[in-house]
């Protein structure tokens, strides 16, 4: 391998910046490794993360490179989606700040499909070389490229986008090496004229969007403790809701393993019921309830289109329902590790807890008082719909919350969440004075609860199980804490939570469960099971011992504060899908939970 195609090995030290339209990953050296078009689940035009076609360095990749460069450094700009390199050697440095503008402008919310990168020098004369090579259709065809004065078209078959800048555009055209001595402004989007020049726009739309942040942020009800961790994590669960619909994606990614050549590799572009509702549920716990709205319009939206009442698990963000899974060949995938996947089958799946999910991400709507819209009785109709399934299918085999593709069981972790479905909309309906449906509702909730307690436990593991009648520990069943189903202190419940950290826990780590599945027994640990753990033991009064995990699983974020899906327990390498929703959900979850109150300090 050369020391060129070694700067390019794959890493989820990665920097997300976007607008809630369009987003993309910044490696620590600045350059544009994952970025799709037109929105999250496009053509990921920019793809060097998962490698090229032809192996080359830099294939599908946005590089501003300094030609010695020797050190790197990345940050956020405080409280902002935007994200500062600083790249330094012999010959001098150079800042690169990148973002996605979104602000308020004419009286609307203005978030382009628009990415744009500024560059200063900071000291000496730096010597740079810009590189941009986009490819289409997942890597399997180069644009042909034309130029004007200031701009660079890449055009593909149906599709065309723009670089436009002010830097030579010779030199960018030739990946020229050029002395950076002034600042330059590169704008990569749709092929559309500017208003204005690049300088001037560049300069205001950070200006803009800077301040946008800023003000977002300060909005925010953040716990005393862990704060930059909490307001980072906060504004990754806004960037990953694809506002136009309101559907809120599980990653930004795609086939990033969960082990090193594991096969685990699946498309999480796309809004699955259950992570929606936790993403909903921790940025609400923090007052940025805006999301919810956009959410909660998504699934009515769903509800009415459902057929027999039958909710998919999963959709694409634009309400699509057929998500049909292909392997991409052109590329070859995370450190060669195939293979890429685009689409995902489970879309097919039946997974019970989608029911309890929905009702759960649409509760709030109906009780709280800040809201623009009002949730009333025609909505709450259209829940009982989904009610209706989830009582009707709480004891009854589905894939569960893993997403299994060849076994089904009833699942307690399913059947968990249809008793929380039915348990909220009973109290939904007391608020909404619905005297009769609230109690016909309460008297479901009760059966399913008697049902689990008695169907899940077992006597011989001292445990809640994965499935009804089963004797596999799981740590899904965890959310029976989580959703109030069961008093913490229950003796059982506790129990499970002891066999659990005896099964499954690797320091601060958790793994999902311990029967083997399609692939074979997991190998790493599974980020949200770890918070699902501390949560249940500051329930039960070991809440020491969760702040300690708490901070375990906290070093374990990316330098920018970001996780993804999975984490080695050994070496503490991140491996699966980012940033996944699940991770940062639970570093919300985790720092409201444990934080001492500002009453403490103040």
């Amino acid at each position: 391998m050369t020391e060129a195609a070694k700067a390019f090995k794959s890493t989820l030290d990665l920097a997300l910046v976007g607008n809630c339209c369009i987003s993309a990953l910044v490696d620590g050296r600045g350059r544009i490794v994952w970025s799709c078009f037109p929105r999250f689940d496009g053509d990921p035009v920019f793809h060097a993360l998962l490698g090229g076609p032809t192996g080359a360095p830099g294939e599908g990749c946005f590089e501003i490179e300094l030609l010695d460069a020797a050190s790197f450094s990345q940050s956020y700009v405080g409280n902002t989606a935007l994200v500062r390199t600083v790249v330094e050697g012999p010959s001098g440095a150079i800042e690169i700040i990148d973002f996605a503008p979104r602000f308020i402008w004419m009286q609307r919310r203005f978030r382009p499909q628009m990415l744009v990168r500024r560059v200063r020098p900071l000291r000496g004369s730096p010597r740079i070389r810009i590189k941009v090579k986009p490819r289409y259709e997942y890597g399997r065809t180069a644009p042909l490229v034309a130029y004007g004065s200031n701009h660079i078209r890449y055009i593909g078959s149906g599709v065309s986008l723009r670089l436009t800048t002010d830097a030579p555009i010779d030199y960018v055209v030739a990946e020229t090496t050029f002395i950076l001595d002034e600042p330059i402004n590169l704008i990569f989007g749709p092929d559309e004229t500017l208003t204005s020049g690049v300088s001037e726009t560049a300069r205001d739309f950070e200006e803009r969007t800077t301040q946008y942040w800023r003000d977002w942020v300060h909005r925010l009800a953040v716990p005393l403790e862990w704060q930059d961790a909490v307001i980072r994590a906060a504004i990754s669960l806004k960037l990953c809701s694809y506002e136009p619909t309101g559907a809120i994606v599980a990653a930004m990614t795609t086939s990033i393993p969960e082990a090193a050549g594991s096969a685990r590799n699946w498309d999480y572009r796309f809004c699955w019921i259950r992570d929606a509702f936790f993403v909903v549920r921790a940025l609400n716990s923090l007052a940025a309830v805006r999301t919810m709205e956009h959410y909660f319009r998504w699934m009515m939206n769903i509800v009415a289109d459902a057929r027999e009442g039958h909710i998919q698990p999963v959709y694409g963000i634009g309400l699509e329902k057929q998500l049909t899974e292909r392997e991409i060949v052109a590329l070859p995938g995370y450190r060669g590790m195939g293979p890429v996947r685009a689409g995902n089958l489970a879309y097919r799946q039946y997974q019970h807890d989608t029911y309890g999910n929905m009702i759960l991400g649409a509760a709030q709507a109906f009780v709280d008082r800040r809201l623009f819209m009002e949730a009333g009785a025609v909505e709450y109709a259209r829940l009982e719909t989904v009610g209706e399934q989830a009582f009707l299918l709480h004891d009854k085999p589905d894939a569960g919350i893993w997403e299994l593709r060849t076994r089904e069981r009833p699942h307690t972790s399913s059947a968990i969440m249809c008793w929380a479905g039915c348990d909220r909309l009973a109290k939904i309906g007391h608020h909404l004075g619905l005297v009769d449906r609230a109690q016909m509702w309460r008297q479901r909730a009760d059966q399913i609860k008697a049902t689990v307690l008695a169907r899940s436990w077992s006597d011989k593991r001292k445990a809640f199980v994965e499935s009804f009648g089963g004797q596999h520990l799981d740590a899904s069943v965890l959310l029976m804490a989580e959703v109030d189903m069961i008093d913490p202190k229950d003796p059982r419940f506790v129990s499970t939570v002891d066999q659990l950290e005896k099964t499954l826990a690797r320091g601060p780590f958790m793994m999902r469960y311990e029967e083997p599945d399609d692939f074979g027994a997991p190998e790493t640990a599974f980020n949200v099971c770890a918070f699902w753990r501390l949560d249940a033991l500051a329930r039960i009064g070991r809440r020491e011992q969760a702040r300690e995990i708490f901070e375990g699983l906290l070093a374990a974020r990316n330098p920018l504060g970001l996780m993804s899906e999975d984490t080695d327990a050994a070496t503490g390498e991140a491996w699966g899908n980012f940033p996944q929703t699940y991770s940062m959900v639970g570093i919300i979850n985790g720092a409201v939970r444990l934080s001492k109150h500002w009453e403490s300090t103040v």
